[in-house]
């Protein structure tokens, strides 16, 4: 190779991809949304938190029989989230609010002083 370190990136390298704050963030290539199968995944893990939620709500409310408005109260709670739960992991998940870190190059300026003008006769 040429000298350098394995690993140990060229000068333009970091002058490509920072930002105006010096952090160094990759260089977004596209919109593109979360895969089908991330996606999914993700919608499965809050149904299955969601219904994992409910047997302990009905068990501890079981267990809280001498105080009948803790024992109503997390029955009540417990009852429309299995309905919820599917809402939930039916519906889709909101894109990304991130700021992209785009490749701007830097322009040239335009000169502000006068430039003559020839006018023809």
């Amino acid at each position: 190779m040429s000298g350098r370190r394995a690993g140990h990136l060229p000068e333009w390298h970091h002058e490509a991809v920072s930002d105006t704050s010096g952090i160094e963030n990759p260089v977004l290539i596209t919109d593109a949304a979360r895969s089908y199968e991330d996606e999914l995944a993700t919608r499965k893990r809050r149904y299955k938190i969601m219904m994992g939620m409910r047997i302990p709500f009905m068990i501890a409310a079981a267990a809280c029989y001498q105080i009948p408005w803790l024992a109503v109260t997390l029955l009540v709670i417990s009852i429309p989230l299995p309905w919820c739960a599917v809402l939930i992991a039916n519906d889709r998940l909101p894109r990304k609010a991130e700021t992209p870190s785009r490749y701007r190059p830097d322009r040239p300026v335009l000169e502000s002083r006068e430039h003559p003008v020839v006018e023809g006769s």
